[in-house]
């Protein structure tokens, strides 16, 4: 399913377009039940590990869910237990790319300025895989976020490039994003309803 959002409402410019998609899909995400993300995700963690079950083996970043973001977590604990490297992002200047600490199951963590729990200790280490939520994503596998530029800076800086998979609600998907030359593509898109790869 594609959300129309009407790209040709008559918005000026593509960032008013990114500034209405943004408004509009997180307040479709913000307004499902928690029982509808607890099985969203759950179709999604399924999706993952049956199509990427190399990843139950390697330095895999993911990320804390906040506003109904899917819930990844149970997947990351089966992938600890299975021998992953697991890592959350931790914030380490204005303007600067993400860093990744490892992370386990029942860890300490602390809110970080955005409010996000992050590990407070742990090693840090560079992700062969990153998984990242979506706002919205087209069917060339352009990701929209929330605007502050962090996932692109980070999947630019990283050296070699880890594996970039967005996970999101089939409802997320849209015409285009208008991508802007800073954005990065993914790999893949995984919702309940299937996986885009690019």
């Amino acid at each position: 399913m594609t959300t129309d959002l009407s790209v040709h409402s008559g918005a000026a410019d593509d960032e008013n377009v990114r500034r209405l998609l943004r408004r509009t899909l997180l307040a479709q995400r913000r307004a499902l039940p928690e029982t509808e993300v607890a099985r969203l995700s759950a179709a999604i963690s399924a999706r993952l590990a049956a199509e990427f079950p190399e990843l139950a083996r390697a330095s895999v970043a993911f990320y804390w869910p906040v506003k109904n973001e899917p819930d990844l977590r149970p997947l990351m604990a089966e992938w600890h237990e299975a021998g992953a490297r697991i890592a959350l992002p931790v914030v380490v200047g204005a303007n600067e790319p993400l860093a990744f600490r490892r992370w386990q199951p029942g860890q300490a963590l602390r809110e970080d300025r955005y409010g996000i729990p992050t590990p407070e200790t742990g090693d840090f280490l560079v992700p062969e895989a990153l998984i990242a939520p979506v706002l919205a994503f087209d069917a060339n596998a352009y990701r929209l976020g929330y605007g502050g530029g962090l996932f692109d800076r980070t999947l630019a800086a990283l050296v070699p490039r880890p594996l970039a998979i967005g996970v999101g609600f089939g409802f997320q998907k849209v015409e285009s994003i208008h991508p802007q030359p800073h954005d990065k593509g993914l790999d893949a898109v995984v919702t309940e309803e299937g996986i885009l790869r690019c």
